[in-house]
């Protein structure tokens, strides 16, 4: 028995050491990838024990030389690939292996496989068309507020938040005949009630014209934007309104994208630098300086620019933020519940 279990390990340390120097080529096409990885005549008999991700080669070639070449020609779709959307970058990603014990077992070699694209201009996620939600207008806009999920790759299918982790909050403003407008978030505030009133006890968001507040008490940002109508801000829960009902009002305004001041700004705290960030040209962040006093428009050309911005109130609700030891055990409604059973001042996505 003893004998048996040393020459397995062995064994997989002979393998293991054959494929050290693997020679692996990647060709990333669009929608898929291919690559081949030519392996050693002792690793032939074991080409099945080769993955791209939970795939076998789609084909293996044995060269006159009895070394072997694996070929691996799939979609994105396929072999469990993950995908990611940093900023303006759609990036896959997944690992080939070599797997010579049982799948419970650790791979013996792992190679990891990244494709990166670039979206394309004016691009936005599909799950963001019109028909995805409640959506109000104003003339000829169209504003829209939403949850997204933690993948930022469609909208959030509960609305139970754990206590420290993250909450995408989608906003974007539908245009149609209008010039090209750039969405704000001005200001935004947390309530436990769907309708702000005098005596509301309110957690200051985003203030001071654009300013976000949670960016310096915590690690919430402005992500990258994937078009100048639309932002997402990435909001980590806090312990206002633990155990409640939690409301996020926001006050959205379309802009002129080239009109940008103390007055009309969207800025985060950078904490590895020390000072505000303007989330639409870092190089102007002189103008978030008054993020740490008052803000007050100085441009000359605001007059003549107001006449093209509309304004519009958002409410983003009901949702629980709970201890993130009691999140599988609370019995809290998901999203579509929560929509279904509020009128529509309170829906989800307004």
């Amino acid at each position: 028995m003893v004998t048996n279990l040393y020459l397995g390990v062995t064994i997989v340390a002979f393998f293991a050491a054959a494929i050290a120097n693997a020679d692996i080529q990647v060709v990333c096409a669009k929608g898929s990838v291919r690559i081949t990885w030519r392996i050693n005549a002792e690793l032939v008999p074991y080409a099945v024990r080769l993955f791209l991700g939970n795939c076998m080669p789609s084909q293996l070639d044995v060269l006159s030389s009895g070394e072997g070449v694996a070929h691996f020609d799939y979609q994105f779709s396929d072999c469990k690939f993950k995908r990611q959307m940093k900023g303006k970058l759609v990036i896959y990603q997944n690992e080939l292996t070599y797997r010579p014990e049982a799948r419970l077992k650790p791979a013996a070699f792992v190679y990891p496989i990244e494709c990166v694209y670039k979206r394309r201009e004016g691009w936005v996620p599909p799950f963001l068309n019109p028909g995805s939600g409640v959506l109000e207008g104003q003339g000829r806009l169209v504003f829209n507020m939403a949850l997204l999920n933690e993948q930022l790759t469609g909208l959030a299918t509960t609305n139970v938040i754990p206590l420290g982790s993250f909450m995408p909050i989608w906003a974007a403003v539908e245009q149609e005949s209008h010039q090209p407008l750039l969405l704000l978030m001005e200001d935004c505030v947390a309530a436990t009630t769907p309708v702000l009133q005098p005596d509301s006890q309110v957690h200051q968001i985003i203030g001071n014209k654009g300013c976000l507040l949670e960016s310096i008490r915590g690690n919430s940002v402005f992500l990258p934007r994937y078009h100048s109508s639309a932002v997402i801000l990435y909001l980590q829960s806090f312990t206002f309104g633990h155990g409640e009902e939690v409301y996020i009002h926001c006050k959205l305004v379309a802009w002129d994208p080239e009109v940008l001041d103390e007055g009309k700004k969207a800025c985060h705290y950078i904490k590895s630098n020390g000072r505000w960030e303007l989330l639409d040209d870092p190089l102007q962040s002189s103008i978030c300086s008054c993020c740490d006093s008052t803000c007050n428009s100085r441009s000359k050309r605001e007059s003549v620019s107001e006449s093209h911005s509309f304004s519009h109130s958002s409410v983003l609700g009901p949702l629980f933020i709970v201890d993130p030891s009691d999140f599988e055990a609370q019995n809290l409604p998901k999203v579509s519940d929560a929509v279904d059973s509020q009128e529509s001042q309170s829906k989800l996505m307004t």
